[in-house]
């Protein structure tokens, strides 16, 4: 079972913004992590870890997208499923090849 979050979704997002904010109103396009998390009381690395895929999701920073990163694991399961059936059938059909190449009473 997962560890339930610390802290809720809405306030990540708002920290989040609060970042984009305090960038936008320097006109830069980094920094701002240490400052907005002091205000917050969160850990300059957790809000860092908070702000890493939506850079990424908005092209601000290369890397996989969180809709890339579910749908490769949606695929990734399909596969799993794909190449357990494939063994079921290989096995069944080795059991009723040796079924036809036995001698009939």
């Amino acid at each position: 079972m997962a560890r339930p979050n610390k802290y809720p979704k809405e306030f990540r997002e708002r920290a989040v913004r609060l970042v984009f904010e305090w960038r936008e109103a320097r006109g830069v396009t980094i920094g701002g992590v240490k400052d907005v998390a002091t205000q917050l009381g969160v850990n300059p690395e957790t809000l860092r870890n908070w702000l890493k895929p939506v850079e990424i999701d908005t092209g601000l920073r290369p890397g996989t997208t969180t809709e890339d990163k579910e749908r490769i694991a949606q695929l990734e399961r399909e596969n799993r499923e794909l190449r357990r059936a494939n063994e079921i059938l290989k096995r069944a059909s080795a059991f009723f090849a040796a079924e036809l190449d036995r001698p009939q009473k």
